[in-house]
């Protein structure tokens, strides 16, 4: 493409910070850059028309780990390292919400539950009789129990009675909460491009050429904030992971509120005007989920739609209305990867899952690193 003298002059001219990626994560690096360098060049490049892989594709739980996510968690990581990620996550949503507001992404503090299908006793037992020993996990960051056990009021079927409570955790709506980002990053001055893919940069001794779909140019700093995206860039130490999610047609009197997750967290579930979100089941098809394709699969969204029937909402009638997918970030271990990568390239990526917990909080940290 032949630019302008007026397009090169004014946005690819003395570019001091490019970040690659639009999400969560991309957006608060570029606000946190701009409160450290006030009269910087900040451009932001984005490969589609909105955030490429999760930050506009989420459900919108403002949550830090269930009970039987972070007995999972403790299998392949310290206790301190667990107890360091949900402290990050925690102080993540804090950071969201004080940086754009809870009206501007309609936090409600539903509180989360985690329920459990009959056929899974043992599973069961293991997780209610380690409510007192996760809670002491947890008791440092949040000074009280967190977790309780209560009765189902919701009426679901083919689980046990009693739910797991968690008190901390809410929800928000990820479009508004996407929307009052990118207003935020417009007003401090952030140049954000759409529709532009990097396929490659080249560093030099003080900058980096930077190509895309569209044009070359150059600048002092590259920020890769590309999550699910990043395997090429990590070598690997990134996997995509697909997630699925349908929406209901409003539902009349809906008794469900809150945000729920089901079978250690491959499936979740929240109330949304009215309208049941679903998603989850890449447990079902690990392999096929591996991808970077925002495509649907009619086994997984079958076996959605089964669930919705069979527990969820096995007396009230309900049509799907819509469904889509998103990309996540993840890995051999859930810690997100916040590094300088040479003397002006740097990535903050792996977000594990947890990218509306934590993207913020990792959008400042690598931000920092500069």
């Amino acid at each position: 493409m032949q630019l302008s003298y007026w397009e090169i002059k004014n946005w690819f001219s003395n570019v001091d910070f490019t970040i690659v990626g639009s999400g969560i994560v991309g957006l608060h690096t570029a606000i946190r850059l701009r409160e450290r360098f006030p009269k910087a060049k900040i451009l932001v490049l984005e490969k589609g028309i909105l955030p490429q892989g999760a930050s506009t594709k989420n459900a919108g739980f403002a949550c830090f780990g269930s009970v039987s996510e972070i007995l999972d968690d403790l299998k392949t990581h310290t206790e301190e390292e667990v107890i360091q990620l949900i402290q990050k996550r925690y102080a993540g949503l804090q950071l969201l919400r004080k940086n754009l507001g809870d009206a501007a992404i309609a936090y409600q503090p539903l509180g989360g539950y985690e329920l459990f299908l009959k056929e899974d006793e043992a599973f069961y037992n293991d997780c209610i009789s380690k409510i007192p020993f996760i809670n002491d996990v947890v008791r440092p960051l949040f000074k009280s129990d967190v977790y309780t056990k209560v009765n189902d009021s919701f009426k679901f079927k083919n689980t046990f009675e009693h739910l797991i409570f968690n008190a901390f955790e809410g929800q928000i709506d990820t479009g508004n909460m996407m929307q009052a980002l990118l207003k935020k990053a417009v007003l401090h001055d952030i140049l954000i491009l759409n529709n532009q893919n990097v396929s490659d940069y080249q560093e030099t001794n003080d900058s980096v050429a930077v190509v895309t779909n569209e044009v070359t140019f150059n600048t002092k700093k590259l920020i890769f904030t590309t999550n699910g995206f990043a395997s090429k860039l990590t070598n690997k130490e990134v996997k995509p992971a697909r997630a699925q999610v349908l929406i209901t047609k409003p539902i009349e009197n809906l008794h469900i509120k809150g945000s729920f997750h089901l079978d250690q967290g491959y499936y979740y579930f929240r109330n949304i005007n009215n309208r049941v979100l679903f998603g989850g089941g890449r447990n079902l098809d690990f392999e096929g989920e591996t991808t970077t394709s925002l495509a649907t699969t009619e086994k997984i969204q079958n076996h959605l739609q089964d669930l919705l029937k069979n527990v969820i909402l096995p007396d009230t009638p309900f049509e799907i209305e819509h469904s889509w997918s998103g990309i996540m970030g993840i890995g051999n271990s859930k810690n997100p990867i916040v590094q300088q990568l040479s003397n002006h390239v740097y990535c903050g990526v792996r977000m594990g899952g947890m990218g509306v917990a934590i993207g913020s909080l990792i959008g400042k940290e690598v931000a920092d690193l500069i």
